[in-house]
């Protein structure tokens, strides 16, 4: 993007009014991934409460796993449709849908009368969330303003720690209730969120990559005048955005079909994009982490920590820590460090830290040493906090940012496939290894991180300081010299500077 379009605004972005308005509309889709913070949370914490374990028959193994892996399972089964109504219908429409279920079904899963019912009632909620968590961060990387959209973006997955933080503090409050409501509470409290969305959706912008898409030029070209120029109809901002997304998706739609899933295989550039969202989506849930986020009652219970208050204690402390590093190190950086640095310092702290806390269990487990187990405790949240640096705020930034506009729902959701399909089965393996080899398990995970640092090293490209619609030319060389000749951008850089200005250079020049 040339630096001549931008507006010559010295303020920061909270001294302007129509960017306020913009980031406070990009609250709302940026809540969406609560839903499942809350959820993982939520299920360590009821695993904990001798009321909630009573209640269902103390479920262990297989039916523990059953209860967690139902969640993703649900997830699932609804990304199809949901890729095709957000594309069909817009970002915002799917998002109401899914705030009103999410607000609905807790209530099923409350009141179950009996296991069945509550596995039940756990896959229609991941049905639900679905309809929330794949249009959101589409939505987000599509409205922001430029020079915001990496922070935005990669913003949106830190929100799974603050479902994840209401639900262990709510947990750790309800345990001392001598009574289901003591996991009632949490269950019913998973719906306070998208409550807080319905009541504000209404607000928020539908996308104009969207609106361009379906014909509507002029809806779209009044978005970019009212939310990333201020009302001036003669930004050159405006004129360079609209023309920029008009090209891009025209030559998109020459090249890809809309509704074809054999598009995300077709041709080496989608190739490549696949195996790479498949490695952070499906290693997300198979880097270690899995085991944190699920069974952390299961990693206590080996080093002696069996006092309910400790281990809700433990868990909310956790997600309190986790989402710190992953606003304030992930997110806050994404623009100063790269996407691709990021994950290669996450993998690496996670390997590291994953190693010493395998050597602490090991020694704890020959001299039951006290110290020893306080600091397999330590290293755990040090784990976790490694992963939140990369792994959790890039997961969809990274994703809806490798695509063009006529593949990111389908891109993402491609993600969401292999992630919660990740998550399925760990939820499953993992508590039936965890009882078979106990701490030898934490070894299989120290092997898999090793080997992913090499894979991010030699497979992932660098995207900060691109535009949307230019990060397409990284992959799609065959495309690069139609692009070239008609994105809009390009052009002005030629007539003014005979050099290629990118949003890196824009970013580093101007502070909005």
């Amino acid at each position: 993007m040339p630096v001549q379009v931008l507006p010559d605004n010295p303020q920061p972005w909270y001294r302007v009014p129509h960017l306020v308005k913009l980031n406070l509309c990009i609250l709302i889709p940026l809540l969406s991934s609560c839903g499942i913070g809350y959820d993982g949370s939520m299920m360590n914490g009821l695993q904990t409460l001798p009321q909630w374990k009573q209640y269902f028959d103390n479920p262990t193994g297989a039916m523990l796993g059953a209860m967690n892996a139902v969640y993703p399972a649900g997830k699932i089964v609804a990304l199809f449709l949901v890729t095709y109504l957000s594309d069909r219908f817009g970002r915002k429409k799917v998002m109401l849908i899914g705030a009103f279920f999410c607000v609905v079904m807790p209530f099923l899963q409350a009141f179950a009368p009996n296991a069945a019912t509550f596995i039940a009632s756990r896959a229609l909620i991941g049905v639900s969330t679905s309809f929330l968590s794949q249009p959101s961060p589409v939505l987000i990387t599509e409205i922001a303003y430029p020079t915001h959209r990496g922070k935005l973006t990669a913003l949106f997955n830190t929100s799974f720690y603050l479902g994840g933080i209401i639900a262990a503090w709510c947990t750790f409050g309800t345990f001392k209730i001598p009574s289901p409501w003591s996991w009632r509470i949490p269950s019913l409290l998973q719906g306070l969120v998208p409550f807080i969305q319905l009541l504000f959706i209404y607000f928020v912008p539908e996308s104009p990559r969207w609106l361009v898409a379906q014909g509507r030029l002029a809806e779209a070209r009044n978005f970019f005048i009212k939310y990333h120029a201020g009302g001036d109809e003669n930004s050159p901002l405006v004129e360079f955005e609209i023309d920029e997304v008009e090209t891009a998706i025209t030559l998109e739609a020459d090249t890809f079909s809309q509704h074809s899933w054999f598009d995300l295989v077709r041709g080496r550039a989608n190739r490549k994009r696949l195996l790479i969202i498949f490695v952070i989506g499906w290693f997300a849930q198979w880097n270690g982490v899995g085991l944190i986020s699920y069974y952390i009652g299961l990693i206590l219970n080996t080093i002696g920590i069996t006092e309910v208050k400790d281990q809700t204690l433990i868990n909310a402390l956790l997600n309190v820590s986790n989402w710190i590093g992953a606003v304030f190190v992930g997110a806050m950086m994404v623009d100063r460090l790269g996407r691709r640095t990021l994950y290669l310092l996450s993998t690496c702290w996670m390997l590291v830290c994953y190693a010493i806390w395998t050597g602490l269990t090991s020694h704890f487990i020959a001299t039951k040493n006290t110290a020893v187990g306080k600091g397999v405790v330590a290293f755990v949240f040090f784990t976790y906090f490694g992963y939140s640096i990369a792994w959790a705020p890039l997961l969809q930034a990274y994703t809806v940012e490798l695509y063009p506009y006529t593949l990111r729902g389908r891109g993402l959701s491609a993600l969401y496939l292999f992630s919660f399909s990740g998550l399925v089965l760990a939820n499953q393996v993992n508590p039936i290894a965890m009882a078979a080899l106990g701490w030898k398990y934490y070894i299989v995970f120290c092997c898999i991180l090793f080997v992913l640092v090499f894979v991010i090293w030699f497979l992932f490209p660098e995207t900060r300081g691109h535009t949307l619609e230019e990060i397409r030319q990284l992959f799609d060389h065959d495309l690069q010299d139609t692009a070239n000749a008609k994105l809009p951008g390009e052009k002005v850089c030629e007539q003014d500077t005979s050099e290629k200005v990118t949003l890196q250079q824009v970013e580093r020049k101007v502070e909005v």
